[in-house]
């Protein structure tokens, strides 16, 4: 068996029994089960959510996005070697982390396999809450122009790139184009202040306004229980992306949770700590892949420039990166996934035909 067969690069064709389209992200796809086959989930497994709960189940991929486009290797690798399964374990060791410090639940109920997540739905708060503790990346780049105001919070003048913040900034951004917000552009990720979800929270899907308060609470424990964790490993924790959403668990009690992803290399930044102290980023996250790219093509603003999104897209499509820069990709996301979990990550021979044995002998969800 090749490399380019151990890539799981397609995960929207399974045979999984759904009578809703299959929603095909950047990296994950997600099957809607059919109403029946949810309640004889929650019933058979007992998870703690309403019995008439929307559950779905959620396959990650080896895909590999950057500057919103999907890239792709030469001799057939439409993926990176066990970056699906890297991402998935990063993510089920925060999560269960934080249930056990007791700071809220995610939207995870089961994990049939290393690509698999049964999921519940829930009603997602339409923010994208970014937790930055060092000046890099975008942030930088404004910086450097001269902006000092991010997200209504003032910066001071005299910092450095790549230096640690005076404290932890959250910078959040719309998920998604919301509309008729007052002073909030209807374009998607656009940078919000914390006024703009105060005054306008029911238009954020918040609840109610002291649910702000708990989701920036949720926000910095968050950051703060992986930050410490991966000092201990020599990682310094740059900065994040969260998402949250409300659930109903079986007892009709509304919460609020963690979900999508936490803490992987594809949603942070995470850094060498050894390297940074000697005054050199080491990255061990995607952000390597994006430098990688930018340093690859010799014109980097088809990449930076949105205005040329028509150029970057025909740029992923026509150029096949070569095997040793993807398998470079591959390195970076097994080594942090196996540092952070402390176990070896085994990588499937084919995860296809896993999924489906499993699907169909253990939980019936399989036509």
């Amino acid at each position: 068996m090749s490399l380019a067969d151990k890539v799981l690069a397609v995960n929207n064709d399974l045979p999984i029994r759904t009578d809703s389209a299959i929603h095909s992200g950047k990296v994950r796809s997600v099957y809607w089960l059919t109403a029946a086959d949810s309640r004889r989930l929650i019933e058979q497994k007992g998870y703690d959510v309403a019995i008439d709960a929307p559950l779905a189940i959620m396959v990650i991929s080896d895909r590999i996005s950057a500057f919103e486009c999907i890239w792709h290797g030469e001799g057939g690798m439409a993926g990176v070697p066990g970056k699906g399964a890297a991402l998935n374990a990063i993510s089920n060791h925060w999560f269960k982390l934080f249930r056990e410090q007791g700071l809220a639940d995610s939207h995870i109920l089961d994990i049939p396999h290393p690509f698999v997540w049964i999921v519940q739905k829930a009603r997602p708060v339409m923010i994208e809450a970014i937790c930055r503790q060092y000046i890099t990346g975008s942030m930088w780049r404004s910086y450097e122009k001269g902006e000092r105001d991010f997200c209504g919070m003032n910066i001071p003048d005299g910092l450095q790139k790549d230096q640690k913040l005076p404290e932890l900034l959250m910078t959040p951004s719309t998920k998604g184009i919301l509309s008729g917000i007052p002073g909030v552009p209807e374009v998607d990720d656009v940078n919000i202040t914390r006024d703009n979800i105060v005054d306008n929270f029911e238009a954020f899907n918040f609840k109610s306004k002291d649910d702000i308060a708990q989701y920036e609470k949720l926000l910095s424990e968050g950051f703060d229980v992986i930050s410490h964790s991966l000092a201990e490993l020599d990682q310094v924790f740059v900065d994040t992306k969260f998402e949250f959403g409300y659930v109903t668990d079986k007892s009709g009690q509304e919460k609020l949770i963690y979900m999508d992803e936490v803490g992987t290399p594809d949603s942070s930044r995470i850094w060498d700590g050894e390297a940074y102290r000697n005054g050199k980023v080491v990255e061990n996250s995607k952000e390597g892949f994006r430098q990688l790219l930018l340093n690859h093509f010799p014109e980097p603003d088809i990449l930076l420039n949105k205005n040329r999104m028509d150029e970057r897209t025909a740029l992923a499509k026509d150029n096949a990166l070569p095997e040793s820069v993807l398998m470079e990709v591959s390195k970076t996301y097994v080594d942090i996934a196996e540092k952070i979990t402390g176990e070896k990550l085994v990588l499937s021979e084919n995860p296809k035909a896993e999924i489906i044995e499993i699907l169909r002998d253990q939980y019936d969800l399989i036509d």
